[in-house]
């Protein structure tokens, strides 16, 4: 035999091979092929771009941010990376609404790769704490829905939505100012929510154009990403490329939603009213919302198309894998029975939905199987605990290990008696320090493992105390 032969022998067997290895994703491969796209990768491969593992998400409020905070809470696991979660005096969030500080993250989570949960932005603190190379991502929603969400979901613990006769959503927006009182608890809810999560002044008048201009365009230079919510899977695409992830580190469920008893329909002219109430929040939405478009049209429709739908297929796999060849239903917390599955309901008013695993999960199901199928529906608050129990468990075992001189320095600790949510007194713009880029979109894949830059950053604040 001819050694062309034997060439092409050896070529038709390495092919057959590489199908039956491969199965689908070579046909992913083909279509991207076909269309001129970057193929959306399901494994790693050798000589391609190396996945970024530092990665700062600022969480919204009722955003669809949970969901997203999920997703990135079983990134970390599955990559052995550690993700910088509250202290206990904060419960599940950074002692929010109080502009966030590094005190308020648990020493068994330094340093961290990803920080995820709920804060108050403030750059210059999570520059401390961040690697140099983490890139800033967040998520809007935009405000007319979102204000309904908020008003729903805060009615009880709002004051300025508590105070309305008859928790109506109309009559607040015909009298803001009489309902609404800017220093008082809670009340980042009521208006530009948006604005004061990402650090700025939720009450700058809508007349001061200039204010909104230059928050608009700092936010842009430091946050590399800004998902939008009616477009999450768009969203996720571009996240995908930023990231250079797989496609199977993008698979999601929607999490943290209300029953449509607990929505209301807005009648005509109020979408009109809540962007005029929250008229900062509005530009900003209206400025990322034309953002997000610029950017996948770089990537080409068809692309973006083809992606979006590769991974809707992938997640209607995974879902009838975990749900016994179904699609699932959502439950009601009362119809959950596994405790670890129940979402937080804020009012007997409003009623969020979860999901349950069947209870004959186990059959065929390898444990890692099943704990992705777990993880991939469990709520915030009981994520974020068992997160902090593996974190906390792997940190004494390190600690163990190490000389004294390489430990972390203890934190100060939060003050137990903090109120959930303190009165807001001063709230200051978004300010942003000269110090490392931020957001820029470099890559590593190295795990960061207390290096003497960033020591050195967490033991500079270990004198000072920061409230706001």
């Amino acid at each position: 035999m001819s050694q062309k032969k034997i060439f092409l022998v050896f070529v038709a067997i390495s092919t057959v091979s590489l199908l039956l290895h491969h199965g689908g994703h070579l046909s992913w491969t083909m279509e991207a092929f076909h269309l001129g796209c970057p193929a959306p990768r399901s494994h790693p491969a050798p000589g391609l771009k190396p996945k970024h593992t530092n990665v700062a998400f600022l969480k919204t409020h009722k955003t669809a941010s949970t969901t997203m905070q999920n997703l990135l809470f079983r990134f970390a696991e599955r990559n052995n990376l550690t993700v910088a979660l509250p202290v206990q005096a904060c419960s599940h969030q950074f002692c929010y609404p109080r502009s966030f500080t590094s005190h308020f993250v648990h020493p068994h989570t330094l340093p961290p790769n990803i920080i995820t949960s709920h804060m108050r932005f403030n750059k210059a603190e999570l520059q401390r704490l961040m690697p140099n190379d983490a890139i800033y991502i967040t998520i809007l929603r935009e405000p007319s829905s979102m204000f309904e969400s908020l008003f729903s979901y805060y009615n009880q613990y709002c004051q300025s939505f508590k105070r309305v006769p008859n928790g109506s959503l109309e009559a607040f927006l015909a009298e803001p100012w009489r309902y609404y009182r800017p220093d008082e608890k809670d009340s980042m809810y009521a208006r530009n929510t948006l604005i004061f999560d990402l650090g700025g002044d939720k009450d700058r008048p809508a007349t001061d154009v200039a204010y909104a201009r230059a928050f608009v365009a700092e936010v842009e230079q430091v946050f590399s990403l800004v998902m939008i919510a009616e477009y999450f899977d768009e969203s996720l695409v571009l996240l995908r490329h930023l990231l250079s992830w797989d496609l199977d580190d993008i698979l999601y469920v929607k999490l943290n939603m209300r029953t449509p008893s607990s929505k209301r329909s807005l009648t005509p002219g109020l979408p009109a009213k809540i962007r005029a109430w929250n008229s900062l929040d509005a530009r900003l939405y209206d400025h990322f919302n034309a953002s997000l478009w610029r950017q996948l049209s770089v990537l080409g429709p068809a692309c973006v198309a083809r992606e979006v739908r590769l991974l809707r297929q992938a997640q209607e796999r995974l879902m009838k894998r975990c749900f016994g060849g179904r699609m699932p239903l959502l439950r009601s917390a009362a119809q959950i029975k596994n405790k670890d599955l129940r979402p937080w309901q804020p009012s007997g008013k409003v009623d969020i939905v979860g999901y349950d695993l069947p209870i004959n999960l186990s059959h065929g199901f390898l444990s890692q199987a099943q704990e992705l199928c777990l993880k991939l529906i469990m709520p915030e608050v009981q994520y974020t605990r068992v997160l902090l129990r593996s974190q906390s468990l792997r940190y004494r075992r390190g600690f163990q290990l190490r000389p004294p001189q390489q430990s972390h320095p203890v934190q100060q600790p939060v003050h137990s008696l903090l109120p959930r949510h303190p009165q807001v007194h001063h709230i200051q713009p978004l300010h942003v320090v000269p110090g490392p880029a931020s957001g820029t979109g470099s890559t590593t894949t190295s795990k960061p493992t207390g290096t003497q830059d960033q020591k050195a950053k967490l033991e500079s604040k270990s004198s000072q105390t920061h409230t706001s």
